[in-house]
């Protein structure tokens, strides 16, 4: 789908989606933005009480990438990152 030293690329633009969140590669660019991206959408780095369900989230992630002043393509991107892993997750 992507190639991988794009990924490199990739996460550089995702981390500017958010304010004060820091995203460590450990592996790979590539694992590090897939296992990231799904830790989002199941919305697991909030407490558990106040956990929003997965397709709010999945909405909120497109609604931040839509209305950032990322690049179209990379916007599309990411996008296509997220529906790839949400149709995975339901």
């Amino acid at each position: 789908m992507f190639i991988e030293n794009h990924f490199d690329e990739l996460i550089i633009h995702y981390r500017s989606l958010w304010n004060n969140r820091v995203l460590v590669v450990e592996d790979n660019s590539e694992k590090t933005l897939l296992e990231t991206i799904q830790k989002e959408l199941k919305d697991e780095n909030s407490h558990p009480r106040v956990r929003k369900g997965i397709h709010e989230k999945f909405y909120l992630a497109i609604k931040r990438i839509n209305d950032s002043s990322l690049p179209e393509d990379i916007q599309s991107q990411l996008i296509a990152i997220h529906i790839k892993i949400m149709e995975e997750l339901i």
